[in-house]
């Protein structure tokens, strides 16, 4: 008996799907941020967001949750009904997070259905405009002399900007004091105000105030020069031999999603990058699309799979003592 009602509800459950991808979405979404507003995962989420929700016909919301280096948001989303109205954008804070966290609420690599990536750029190394440095060889000099005594913001343990720093310090072989804010949106506001010393920050974020003259830019953290900043040196080339951090987002789901919904929402996503103003405002921002064809969901999981790996790596090999 118990065997015909599995085998009758597998029949309806099976049937039911292809009118589940029909009529997906039939409400207002919501897209978890793990970040304050302001930065660059919530610059990201606007974007793909605005468009995701014309190709659905429904809105999607974005609700910042942020705090503890992206983990918050990423719980929220992990004990949300696997419906599809929830959904996550992270980056490589997420893949990392796995190894920074000894008490996590959530199994990264199981509790998400990874719906596509998104896109992938550096870093750059910034800071106030009062500091007294106007070079990268000048700046990192001076951050070796000074060390405790100069001030970098991060987005929180596990956040791309300690993951930044941290590299960073292993490479120069300092400590400098580090600022935690609950995104670098903050971080951004305090240093263009004069408040914070220096910042590793998405180029998403960062080139708008480079540009406005606000803050001042040093290095990028990719192994070749970015576009729209074609001044500036890479850290490879300052003399920190292959240093190289990037990010790249991705959006997820709470595991458990029905495949019809997930097949859904990614190719929203897939439309989504390749409208011409999304590509145009990435091109602003130094950021690129994954490529098409190689940003499906298969190709996402893959690579929170690999940036776990890398990750647990790196932060075991640089003595870090996960955090609670």
């Amino acid at each position: 008996m118990l065997g015909r009602l599995a085998s009758a509800a597998a029949i309806v459950m099976g049937l039911s799907m292809p009118t589940m991808a029909q009529t997906f979405p039939d409400r207002p979404i919501t897209l978890i941020v793990p970040f304050a507003a302001g930065g660059p995962s919530d610059v990201l989420g606007r974007l793909i967001g605005q468009s995701m929700s014309a190709t659905l016909g429904q809105s999607v919301l974005i609700e910042n949750v942020g705090g503890a280096g992206g983990t918050t948001g990423a719980a929220r989303t992990a004990r949300a009904a696997a419906d599809g109205y929830t959904l996550l954008i992270h980056h490589l804070a997420l893949a990392a997070g796995a190894t920074l966290y000894r008490n996590l609420t959530y199994d990264t690599l199981r509790d998400f259905e990874p719906i596509g990536l998104i896109n992938q750029g550096p870093f750059v190394i910034v800071s106030k405009t009062g500091l007294e440095t106007r070079t990268i060889a000048e700046f990192l000099d001076h951050v070796k002399k000074t060390g405790k005594g100069i001030s970098f913001g991060t987005a929180g343990v596990g956040s791309g900007s300690h993951l930044c720093n941290m590299m960073l310090q292993a490479q120069l072989k300092v400590q400098f004091n580090e600022i935690p804010y609950r995104g670098t949106g903050p971080a951004m506001n305090d240093l263009v105000a004069g408040q914070l010393d220096a910042l590793c920050d998405q180029t998403t974020n960062s080139i708008p105030q480079i540009q406005g003259g606000r803050i001042r830019a040093y290095a990028v953290t990719a192994l070749q020069r970015v576009e729209q900043l074609p001044t500036l040196p890479t850290l490879h080339e300052a003399g920190l031999p292959n240093f190289e951090v990037t990010v790249w987002h991705a959006l997820y789901a709470p595991r458990g999603t029905p495949a019809p919904v997930v097949q859904r929402l990614s190719a929203a996503l897939e439309t989504a990058l390749k409208d011409p103003t999304v590509l145009a405002r990435f091109a602003d921002l130094g950021t690129t699309a994954y490529p098409a064809g190689q940003r499906g969901p298969a190709e996402a999981r893959a690579k929170l799979e690999s940036e776990v790996a890398k990750w647990r790596q790196v932060i075991a090999e640089s003595g870090f003592t996960p955090t609670n």
